[in-house]
């Protein structure tokens, strides 16, 4: 177990994501999930009160709702640090004060808990003054419906500007951020000042989209694997020399290692200054496995050094 940044959250190193909760994982099937996972050790969950709209006939809250009832019928609420977001559900864009504390209370109710471990901003609103949005988080804090708090996709400058708010106000802190960044995607965190205020500042970090939208799993290598996962699609992006080249240090660290492509991708995150446990989800246990063998692997410096060449976003 590892501590969130300055929290007393101590946590298992590989978030669960709930993002297919709902979406291309039923309720049976999240359950045998959240089942395997907290079998392994887990106890890490993440979600967010817009999980899963996008998706064909649902509204947002699925995956809430579908992570409260398991809690429920595992009697576990006590066992498990839970994670989820305010600003993007489709009736509660944003994070004016009246809209976070509503929030919230709706979090709270299809979670089936009184208390939410650490609320995330899910993304800055401009529109609202930053002091306004904080206070409110502090309001939560203080009324024992939020542990802690913390930031995800806000700027560098915001995130230097919402700490120093707190700082000044006498607010709650936030004590984690969660960015993208994997090992495809390394530029905008390490160089664009995030990973240099994490640091600093003594923030836990959880990564998500830790596999690129699946493309590190390996299983997308040209157009025709697209129908492997209706995610597949998402990949296009990365097929590129870049891309390419990253995978073809991925093959080679993954054949010496004996174990797939994702638990290399994990135990690279997890080798990284400032990260706590990335966020990975799995819509059935088997693809739950190799994000949980990537915890237990430590990797040498010369794989470290491979795959840190193959993916330098400089080159």
């Amino acid at each position: 177990m590892v501590k969130i940044g300055s929290s007393e959250l101590s946590v298992f190193p590989l978030n669960l994501g709930g993002n297919v909760f709902g979406f291309t994982a039923d309720e049976a099937q999240s359950f045998e999930v959240l089942d395997s996972y907290v079998a392994a050790g887990g106890n890490f969950i993440d979600t967010a009160d817009s999980y899963s709209a996008w998706a064909p006939g649902n509204s947002g809250g699925e995956s809430e709702t579908i992570i409260g009832n398991w809690m429920e019928s595992r009697g576990n609420r006590d066992r498990i640090v839970l994670a989820t977001k305010v600003s993007q559900h489709p009736d509660r864009q944003g994070l004016s004060a009246a809209n976070v504390a509503a929030a919230c209370e709706d979090s709270l109710k299809r979670l089936k808990t009184d208390r939410i471990d650490l609320y995330y901003a899910h993304y800055d609103d401009p529109e609202t003054p930053l002091e306004e949005s904080l206070a409110a988080f502090d309001e939560l804090v203080k009324a024992g419906k939020v542990r802690y708090i913390a930031g995800s996709n806000f700027e560098p400058a915001r995130i230097e500007e919402a700490l120093a708010t707190q700082d000044r106000e006498g607010l709650a802190r936030w004590v984690a951020l969660q960015p993208h960044y994997n090992l495809v995607e390394r530029d905008e965190f390490e160089n664009g000042g995030r990973r240099e205020i994490a640091e600093r500042e003594n923030l836990g970090v959880m990564p998500y989209f830790s596999l690129a939208k699946g493309f590190l799993t390996g299983k997308y290598r040209d157009e025709s694997d697209f129908d492997k996962s209706p995610r597949g699609p998402a990949s296009a992006a990365y097929l590129n020399e870049y891309g390419h080249r990253v995978l073809a240090a991925l093959d080679e660290v993954s054949k010496s290692r004996g174990v797939e492509h994702a638990a290399i991708a994990i135990a690279w995150l997890l080798a990284q200054p400032t990260v706590t446990a990335p966020v990975a989800s799995a819509r059935d246990p088997k693809q739950l496995e190799p994000l949980l063998a990537g915890v237990g692997l430590t990797l040498s410096e010369s794989e470290l050094g491979l795959l840190n060449e193959a993916s330098d976003p400089r080159a």
